[in-house]
């Protein structure tokens, strides 16, 4: 038998002969063995380690055969963790109720005196049966996680631009190493799709790639979202369940806007981070993680480091490496493929012939600022396809893309009311990004007579 495979074992037992002899074999092939004659002690141990195989006596009182409080504590036990594999002791004469043991969820039973070989043997098929238990459980976490981002619309990076191609040479340089990642950049630039391109590079490409929005979770659910829980641990804790981490563990977790977080939770990943450990809420035992951390904010975390805002050494911690993305506005010659690319994705979900984009209306789209960046234009792209009626797109199209500020600009200093009308016409289309019914409703126009406002305007 290879040595110390058996993990760690717990023996509890009356007899301190057998609690003896048992360690002095187990010891030489287990990680570590705990022996306890007290069974009183159960629920210590358990809420304080975390064991592969326990070997439990079926009775402890003198004189009592029955196996009732092997039994008691057997199901002790099983509350306490629905996967422990249990191995009862008993003497021959206790078969029966070991076999009765076995439908109350035990693993197996050894008989007193046992046969060396044969008790390792039982216990070696049991670890690999916890061994298992958790590779299910993690696997059913992981797909759970997979389920949710699966089907992402778009999994590549376009463009030819320089800023972009710079982009994709740092890709190619950090994505084999384990080095962690921070991604810096403006709303809607892809830094997700950075994150998934980092992952699908790496050595840990056919593991989990688990993606987190820490802006979207509250304090109260961080803890239980990140490190996971066990059953009861709070009032909706109805069955344990492993957090991010542990579903990440041997792939790549993304978080997502890690500048959203306040300086209480930014310790708690700290400590997380720094010991490669989680452990669950509602219980004492750590869990080991191996993940490749990749995070990603468009805060100026500098900026927040110098403001007392952002601890200095989580941003040393996850920064081994930045990627600054640039705004589309840095990088106009990618539209034309990225437009090109959205005019084919929405133009097949929605069913629509084939579009183009006239020379007139690209140059309008490369000439808008593009606050939102990638996804502005994805957004804007998709509303074009579905309200236009030609094939060919034309700026009329995207009357909704002006510059707010502009906007503002012209209300604050013109008072010709035509003018007046029309730029706060603009400014509701723009608020509700070119949904005419919330704008008509925004301001207080049907939408057919917010329509011989647009024509009347020329919009």
């Amino acid at each position: 038998m290879a040595e110390k495979e058996l993990g760690k074992i717990l023996i509890i037992d009356d007899d301190e002969d057998v609690l003896l002899a048992a360690k002095f074999l187990l010891k030489k092939h287990a990680h570590d063995v705990t022996i306890e004659k007290n069974p009183k002690k159960i629920p210590f141990l358990l809420n304080n380690h975390q064991f592969d195989v326990i070997l439990l006596d079926m009775n402890y009182s003198k004189d009592t055969t029955s196996g009732k409080e092997g039994f008691f504590w057997l199901k002790e036990i099983l509350e306490r963790d629905p996967k422990a594999v249990v191995i009862m002791i008993t003497a021959f004469g206790d078969v029966e109720m070991a076999v009765k043991a076995l439908k109350e969820g035990a693993t197996d039973f050894v008989l007193k005196p046992w046969q060396n070989e044969k008790l390792l043997a039982t216990i070696s098929t049991a670890i690999k049966l916890r061994q298992s238990y958790d590779e299910v459980n993690q696997l059913k976490e992981t797909n759970r996680s997979l389920e949710e981002t699966i089907n992402q619309p778009f999994k590549d990076i376009i463009g030819e631009s320089a800023a972009i191609k710079r982009i994709f040479n740092i890709i190619n340089k950090v994505a084999e190493t384990d080095a962690n990642v921070l991604i810096l950049g403006e709303n809607g630039t892809g830094k997700e799709l950075v994150a998934r391109a980092i992952h699908q590079r790496s050595h840990r490409k056919d593991n989990a790639f688990i993606s987190v929005d820490m802006g979207a979770i509250t304090e109260t659910l961080f803890e239980s979202e990140l490190f996971g829980h066990k059953k009861g641990a709070f009032t909706d804790a109805k069955e344990d369940r492993a957090g991010r981490f542990e579903v990440a563990h041997g792939g790549t977790l993304f978080l997502d806007e890690i500048g959203n977080l306040n300086l209480p939770l930014q310790s708690k990943l700290l400590t997380a981070l720094q010991q490669r450990q989680v452990t669950r809420i509602g219980s004492n035992k750590p869990k080991s993680i191996d993940i490749r951390l990749v995070c990603a904010t468009n805060m100026p975390v500098y900026d927040m480091v110098k403001d007392n805002s952002f601890r200095q050494d989580l941003l040393y911690r996850i920064n081994t490496v930045e990627i600054p993305l640039p705004s589309l506005r840095e990088r106009t010659e990618d539209i034309p493929l990225l437009a090109d690319h959205f005019l084919k994705v929405y133009g097949k979900k929605y069913r629509k012939p084939e579009k183009s984009i006239s020379g007139a209306t690209m140059k309008k789209l490369q000439k808008y600022p593009w606050p939102g960046n990638i996804r502005e234009l994805q957004h804007a792209i998709e509303r074009a396809i579905i309200m236009s009626e030609g094939d060919v797109l034309s700026p009329e199209d995207f009357f909704f893309l002006s510059h707010k500020e502009d906007s503002l600009e012209q209300q604050s200093d013109n008072f010709n009311l035509d003018e007046v009308e029309k730029n706060t016409i603009l400014r509701a289309i723009n608020k509700h990004s070119g949904n005419i019914s919330k704008a008509a409703k925004e301001l207080g126009l049907t939408r057919a007579s917010l329509y011989r406002r647009l024509e009347k305007h020329g919009l």
